[in-house]
């Protein structure tokens, strides 16, 4: 009876434990993500809210609702990639501003969209718009009115919310698959390569 490498083996079954796990995971984050898009789904049809003093640790159950707001003063501006009803690219011009419950940016605000960079004129005041995602400050408010000179951005929608965890979670398998073929592949050919000849 020839003896299987025991630490080849090993290694290779802790690399397609490790494949298997990260293919469970990836399974729960799917069904993580399709949950969290069905309440971003469901917000859109909740009556609007105020914009909150203090962003909760949890903000699903703001992004994609209608919200209210005031910006006492911009303090500072930034540009992003943004898009016009017409689906035109250009420039979204957000306002970071004070809401007078502190020192500091309270509110982010989506003014309006251009084709061209720059600081537009606008000093604050009442906002109302719909609460989107935002990678640097978590969420915004995307203005229905634009400020003067600019065009309305167009919101995202939960639709633009990436859900492809499925898909990965089908590699990690395939590929736990293939390691288990390949090695038993190999161990045949050991087997075959050291067989005594006769």
């Amino acid at each position: 009876m020839r003896r299987v490498p025991i630490v080849a083996t090993a290694l290779v079954t802790l690399a397609v434990a490790a494949m298997i796990a990260l293919g469970i995971w990836q399974l729960r984050r799917s069904a993580w993500k399709t949950a969290l898009i069905a309440t971003y789904e469901a917000n859109r049809s909740k009556p609007p809210v105020a914009w909150p003093a203090l962003l909760p640790k949890d903000d699903s159950q703001l992004v994609y609702r209608r919200a209210t707001g005031f910006c006492l003063q911009p303090v500072a501006w930034r540009e992003m990639i943004g898009h016009n009803a017409k689906g035109e690219p250009g420039w979204s011009h957000i306002a970071s501003c004070r809401t007078g419950g502190g020192e500091g940016p309270g509110m982010e605000v989506d003014v309006g969209w251009s084709a061209q960079t720059g600081t537009p004129r606008w000093q604050g005041g009442a906002v109302a718009g719909t609460i989107v995602p935002d990678r640097k400050h978590r969420i915004r408010l995307v203005a229905d009115r634009p400020a003067p000179g600019l065009q309305r951005s167009v919101p995202t929608s939960p639709q633009d919310v990436p859900n492809n965890h499925f898909a990965y979670a089908i590699q990690w398998f395939l590929f736990a698959l293939t390691a288990v073929i390949i090695y038993a592949f190999a161990l045949r050919r050991r087997r075959r390569d050291t067989a005594p000849s006769g």
